[in-house]
């Protein structure tokens, strides 16, 4: 099958990734691509996607990837995976609704209790409109990321 992004790598470009192989440190998946671009090579072995794909394990779409990110957008762009340009799942505290939730759990608890709980603090946040639904691992997740603790009480 004829390839539509033919690698042509510069001797510089070649020195450096095949010192990112040997050297065999750093991200995984940036030394297989860093394999799969020297494979690719027209100058090199300039083996063929079904080669590649069968001698580094991976998909022959991993190698297309590869090979059309690495002439249209650049080496770099090539050997780093690419960032999702929106996430899967949407966040369901966003920076406001993360202070919304921190300004609660630092306020008094609830008529009748003495501290609040992950499952009271998700309902407080669906009470007040923050959310429309919350889980309270979701609440746990981000007191956690924000290094808040629900057991620990200030001196002051």
């Amino acid at each position: 099958m004829r390839k539509k992004y033919i690698v042509r790598l510069t001797p510089q470009e070649r020195q450096d990734l095949l010192v990112l192989v040997k050297r065999g440190k750093g991200v995984p998946s940036k030394i297989k691509h860093a394999q799969i671009l020297l494979a690719a090579d027209v100058d090199g072995p300039s083996k063929s996607d079904e080669e590649i794909a069968e001698n580094y394990h991976c998909h022959r779409g991993t190698v297309e990837n590869v090979r059309r990110r690495c002439v249209l957008e650049g080496l770099e762009a090539a050997l780093v995976r690419k960032v999702q340009e929106r996430p899967s799942r949407e966040r369901k505290l966003d920076g406001n609704g993360e202070a919304r939730l921190i300004a609660i759990a630092c306020s008094s608890p609830p008529r009748g209790r003495n501290r609040w709980t992950l499952e009271l603090l998700a309902d407080e946040l669906v009470r007040l409109k923050v959310v429309n639904s919350i889980c309270d691992q979701t609440v746990r997740r981000t007191l956690k990321k924000t290094s808040f603790s629900l057991t620990v009480r200030s001196a002051g």
